[in-house]
């Protein structure tokens, strides 16, 4: 009886995997290393991984814990993200782990474990990701040098609902107990209150089964045009925003491209800035406090002055020199992270 209902799971584990990225990667060449695995893993652990890849890490499942130490071509994280997520997944180090798994932090207290749970890794999005084929603009950054009073910002913003004292983000009157607030817009319009993160990591999203955190569904505006509605349409499960040792980190968990730009994000000493395109199910670090700068102004090409600990996210639709919209608030669905900086 036992036997036939493992047998049961193993096979609709089978069920389950990707296609393959070429004949020589299809599941097939993989199965004799995945039986393999099934194999060591205890009852309540398949039933674990059965749950986590049906459900497609639509809710943040265990971990799956699996032996180190045996001898195998592909370490288990890497086999197990290859056959039920990126078929042309090559190296660990694709890898990052994401920060509610326990196999990071030592959680299960035992060095001869680690977690194979496939919905528990993010792969890293490579910063050199070429833009949309659709777009016809040159990638080089153009922007006119047009000058500017200080204070003065170049675009005028409005805002929908909530109080307006929330909009305040001085660093003489940041509060200690969080490390970031969350902004949510539709194209130059705030819509709802800021939203203060208090644990160590959010999800942000429109539709999560049994998630929580920042529900952009659950918040009202009137006069929402039809792009407005298409692109809150994509947003789905959102992302999954955490603040780790030496920077924050963003999963995109939807099913769509998130786009991404920060003062830390392109090279050292580059003109412009940089918008990172990170694809479903990839992880990026969009906020790097080492490089952070101070407390002055970081100001956006023809938007004016921005906070320079701040990260903005545009969902489904890209901006900068490489898109038909040139900026942020030209994107029906953004998020702006005001970050605590760290003292």
């Amino acid at each position: 009886m036992f036997r036939s209902r493992r047998a049961g799971l193993v096979r609709r584990l089978w069920r389950q995997r990707c296609a393959a990225a070429g004949p020589e990667d299809g599941p097939g060449a993989l199965k004799p290393a995945a039986h393999g695995l099934f194999k060591k893993l205890k009852d309540e652990e398949l039933e674990l991984l059965v749950q986590a890849v049906e459900s497609r890490g639509a809710w943040e499942s265990g971990c799956v814990w699996v032996p180190r130490g045996a001898k195998q071509a592909l370490p288990p994280q890497v086999l197990l993200c290859r056959l039920y997520r990126w078929p042309d997944l090559r190296q660990p180090h694709e890898l990052k782990r994401l920060c509610y798994c326990a196999g990071g932090r030592g959680g299960y207290g035992d060095t001869a474990v680690l977690c194979c749970n496939p919905h528990h890794f993010g792969r890293l999005a490579a910063p050199e990701t070429p833009p949309p084929p659709y777009s016809k603009a040159s990638c080089g950054p153009s922007w006119p040098d047009e000058p500017q009073h200080p204070g003065t910002p170049l675009l005028e913003f409005s805002y929908n609902g909530g109080d307006r004292r929330d909009t305040s983000i001085s660093r003489s009157t940041v509060k200690d107990g969080y490390w970031c607030k969350l902004a949510y817009w539709e194209h130059r319009t705030r819509v709802g209150r800021l939203y203060a993160v208090h644990e160590a990591s959010v999800n942000v999203f429109c539709e999560l089964p049994r998630g929580s955190g920042f529900c952009l569904g659950q918040l009202p505006a009137a006069h929402r045009s039809r792009a407005v509605r298409r692109a809150r349409g994509k947003i789905g499960r959102g992302l999954l925003l955490s603040r780790e040792p030496g920077g924050v980190w963003a999963y995109n968990r939807s099913e769509h491209p998130i786009f991404v730009s920060s003062p830390t994000l392109g090279p050292p000493g580059a003109r412009g800035f940089t918008v990172l395109k990170v694809l479903p199910g990839y992880s990026a670090k969009v906020f790097d406090y080492e490089r952070a700068g101070g407390e002055g102004g970081w100001r956006l090409p023809g938007e004016g002055p921005c906070d320079p600990h701040s990260v903005r996210i545009s969902f489904a639709k890209g901006w900068g020199p490489c898109y038909s919209r040139q900026f942020i608030t030209s994107c029906p669905c953004w998020l702006e992270v005001l970050l605590n900086p760290p003292r």
